[in-house]
């Protein structure tokens, strides 16, 4: 089991509550379960914001609930899941010693609104932060069975950066992104959340792994279709806007380390819908050009040589490069005296004398600056947004590149839906392989 001292440990890391670090290390395993239970592997497809977060952006906001698609609509039955969930506690507390005591689990099946069956899950665990009074924490579970899957479904091995990962890794059977992605407009069309412009905005600032705007709305039309809702336009969020921006603190706040204003996100709407639509997509910034023998260090998990103090930093550093936020970084000059500077951070290199260094604008010098990572002293983000200078170049490279499996549906006319939906901007290298 991971311990309460690394539980600790990351949650200062990453200024979040212990419990929410906790339920992420839980969320992992009841994962590793599911898929490692014979008769759900096949039948259960991973979708939601913890997908997202999961699966492809390690950097992103930490979600709370476990969302399925189930292929097999007999899986939707009481006495079915309790079984299969009190197998799924055992085999997890032989693994890890996460109790989750199988009398405390609850399923509610209800009609949802087109007749069929879904499932509300609520599954009860313990662990080394959570607390001993009040009740024990759950981890939620949504089913559905009667959801359009249109691309197939792609096995991905599954983010869990902490001490008690298996060997192997953990391995899901999950949503495609581009899948991910058009489910996210569509439930950001029907019922306009703050998680959902949160996530729609920051795929559709991942240029790099932005599919083409006719696969997305194609993928998104079958979806709308299935659920007898018309394709969302930014006209129908507009009555929804007071709501949603209300809501952003008490929604968002405890799964951000910071969180970035709201105003940020809805006023990239516009542009989003115009690309979805068919118009241009925004223009991506070039990358900050790079010195001879300098080469751009964008790892998935980096394993750097440097200090704890200095990758937690790091960190703090990538989720605001991620959410286009400043950060107010400390850091040692030559001579040994201390500075905080305000930056916007946009790169990692390493030099050809073998420093890592980081690429920053300085806002108070209004210019290009790079620190050594050795000599950072300390990072916090700030509320202050900012418009990107250069191509960011901290957050990691992309989604996984996975492979589809066996289900799934359709294609687009002649020719898969799936191979077109690959088609991306050739990634950029700076200052060498």
């Amino acid at each position: 089991m991971v311990d309460r001292r690394e539980l600790l440990d990351n949650a200062a890391k990453l200024s979040l509550r212990p419990q929410i670090v906790e339920k992420d290390v839980v969320l992992g395993w009841v994962l590793a379960g599911i898929y490692n239970h014979e008769p759900l592997i096949e039948s259960w497809i991973f979708k939601g914001g913890t997908c997202l977060k999961k699966c492809y952006f390690e950097t992103y906001r930490f979600s709370e609930d476990l969302d399925f698609t189930l292929t097999d609509s007999s899986h939707i039955d009481e006495t079915f899941l309790q079984h299969a969930f009190g197998e799924i506690s055992e085999w997890i507390y032989e693994q890890t010693g996460i109790e989750m005591p199988a009398d405390q689990h609850r399923f509610e099946i209800y009609d949802n609104p087109r007749g069929r069956p879904a499932c509300q899950g609520r599954l009860s665990y313990r662990g080394p932060v959570s607390p001993t009074a009040g009740g024990l924490p759950k981890v939620r579970l949504d089913l559905t069975a009667d959801e359009v899957v249109v691309l197939p479904a792609s096995r991905v091995s599954i983010f869990h950066p902490y001490s008690d990962a298996p060997d192997k890794g953990i391995q899901v059977r999950s949503y495609a992104y581009e899948e991910a992605f058009a489910e996210k407009v569509r439930a950001l069309g029907e019922r306009a959340r703050p998680r959902d412009l949160y996530d729609v905005i920051n795929l559709f600032r991942n240029t790099e792994t932005r599919p083409s705007s006719p696969v997305l709305r194609e993928v998104l039309r079958q979806k709308c279709d299935f659920k007898g809702i018309p394709v969302p336009r930014l006209a129908d969020l507009e009555p929804h806007r007071t709501t949603l921006e209300g809501s952003w603190q008490p929604m968002l706040g405890h799964q951000l380390p910071a969180l970035p204003p709201v105003e940020t996100f809805w006023n990239e709407l516009p542009a989003f819908f115009d690309w979805l639509e068919g118009g241009e997509a925004p223009v991506v910034r070039a990358a900050y050009a790079a010195s001879p023998g300098e080469t751009v260090i964008r790892e998935r998990v980096l394993r750097l040589p440097v200090p704890g103090r200095a990758q937690s930093y790091l960190e703090v550093i990538r989720f605001a490069a991620f959410n286009r936020l400043c950060v107010d970084l400390d850091h040692v000059d030559l001579s040994g005296r201390r500075s905080t500077r305000r930056i916007e951070p946009y790169s990692l290199r390493r030099t050809s004398e073998g420093n890592i260094v980081l690429h920053a604008f300085n806002t108070a010098k209004d210019a290009h600056r790079s620190y050594r990572l050795e000599r950072v002293r300390g990072a916090r983000v700030t509320n202050e947004t900012f418009v990107p200078r250069y191509e960011v170049e901290l957050t990691p490279h992309g989604p996984l590149r996975i492979q589809p499996t066996a289900g799934g549906s359709v294609s687009l006319g002649s020719g898969s839906l799936a191979r077109r939906s690959r088609s991306r901007r050739p990634s950029r290298k700076t200052g060498g392989p």
